[in-house]
């Protein structure tokens, strides 16, 4: 073979791999190996060729046109989400990419201790672990900064039975969170995190708002001063009058309450000086998204005895999960070892239940508050009323018969009395 057709040999095989290495990709950030209703995802068309106009297909029918790369999908939903997606950059189009979103809750439970969706850059804020296992050591923690995973620190607290890390961005704007048990598929929920560096910030939930619940958005200024004023907005469209309080309460969900918030707040650092000046302040815009969510699980009770049920729910539970948490600490969640429908409690504290299905949970039902106390007297009753019954019958007894023996000689003693002055009166005649 002379030295051309090397040359073209080599240029047809350096055409090949290009043409290899250009084929598009879709794929998903975090990794989840399940997708579960309110999850924020992000999918990534060839992440290595750069950031270039894509057009993302859902179903092979609708179309979106971006500016690079990526597309959030922020509180995902089977009926939303559910489908094949695909993307295209200069006519060259992606392999379809499989999205099922499971109408379930996952294993664990990651929450903030304090505060909403929002922080100020360079804060920082603890989100707090809740598993049913007491196994916290063989569980691992990651975030999402833009399109890289990185592994996070986990402080676990034994006696608690819960686990703390510390979140924040460091360059990102946004940084999901979540906890996965190591070697298995089991995993936490996601929490979004999303940085402003403004003064004043419009607050969020860090979970899903599901519809039908209460949502609170909350206008908060950076340092605490004095809020003397804050306007709430939906879509730039002023929504509520003033709130001193800084809250704009949903009392009901529903999906048409989904759109864009902000807040206008004025605002006095009147902690730091009496005479403080007067500011005001605009806030970033922050989504909310309202969804159904998982069916919830709902509990019945009688007295002590309790149960659980679920009729939204699929027919294909396999077991139930009950918990208690102490009057003195709302952040402990301790998973009670039956797995019935019903079960009898004596320990006073807050109940709730869900169903398991295997691969997630409806979500947790309403709280039933159970007092040893009243429990207790109203077991007793049983004892003390027919004692009562008793003693009131004896008492009766003695003051009747008290009673009769008094009367009779009440009666006897003027009898006597009469006849012995009558037999005085014939002696003194005669």
């Amino acid at each position: 073979m002379d030295m051309r057709s090397l040359l073209t040999l080599s240029v047809l095989l350096a055409l090949i791999r290009g043409n290899k290495a250009q084929k598009l990709t879709v794929s998903l950030r975090p990794k989840f190996p399940k997708v579960y209703a309110g999850d924020d995802v992000t999918l990534i068309c060839n992440r290595e060729g750069g950031s270039k106009p894509t057009t993302w297909y859902f179903n092979r029918t609708s179309s979106q046109t971006h500016k690079d790369y990526l597309m959030l999908l922020t509180a995902v939903t089977p009926d939303n989400n559910n489908g094949v997606y695909e993307c295209d950059q200069g006519g060259t189009k992606s392999d379809p990419f499989t999205i099922t979103v499971l109408n379930l809750e996952p294993h664990a439970q990651l929450s903030p201790s304090v505060g909403g969706a929002v922080m100020t850059k360079g804060d920082g804020r603890n989100l707090v672990l809740q598993t049913d296992d007491d196994d916290l050591e063989n569980w691992s923690c990651f975030v999402l900064r833009g399109v890289s995973t990185f592994a996070i620190g986990l402080d676990i607290n034994k006696e608690m039975k819960r686990a703390v890390i510390f979140a924040e961005f460091k360059e990102a704007e946004r940084a999901t969170f979540w906890c996965k048990k190591n070697k298995t598929v089991l995993r936490s929920n996601a929490v979004t995190l999303k940085m402003t560096e403004l003064m004043v910030m419009l607050v969020p939930p860090a979970v899903p708002a599901l519809e039908g619940e209460s949502v609170a958005l909350r206008c908060v200024v950076w340092g605490g001063p004095e809020l003397e004023e804050a306007i709430f907005y939906k879509n730039y469209t002023p929504i509520s009058k003033s709130s001193p309080e800084g809250t704009y309460t949903i009392p009901k969900a529903t999906q048409s309450d989904t759109g864009m918030y902000s807040c206008h707040a004025t605002y006095r650092y009147s902690h730091i000086s009496a005479k403080a000046a007067q500011k005001e302040g605009e806030s970033d815009a922050q989504e909310l998204k309202v969804i159904g969510g998982p069916p919830a699980a709902v509990i019945s009770a009688s007295t002590n005895s309790l149960k659980c049920s679920c009729p939204n729910c699929p027919a294909n539970c396999t077991s139930y999960h009950w918990y208690h948490t102490p009057f003195n600490d709302p952040f402990t969640r301790e998973k009670r070892s039956e797995n019935d429908e019903s079960i009898t409690v004596e320990k006073e504290g807050l109940y709730k239940c869900r169903l398991d299905y295997g691969n997630g949970f409806s979500r947790f039902s309403n709280i039933y508050t159970y007092k040893e106390q009243p429990g207790e007297f109203g077991y007793m009753w049983y004892i003390l009323v027919p004692a009562l019954i008793l003693f009131v019958i004896i008492i009766v007894l003695i003051i009747v018969l008290k009673y009769i023996r008094c009367g009779r000689m009440d009666i006897q003693a003027p009898g006597r009395d009469a006849d012995q002055d009558t037999l005085m009166s014939v002696r003194y005649v005669r």
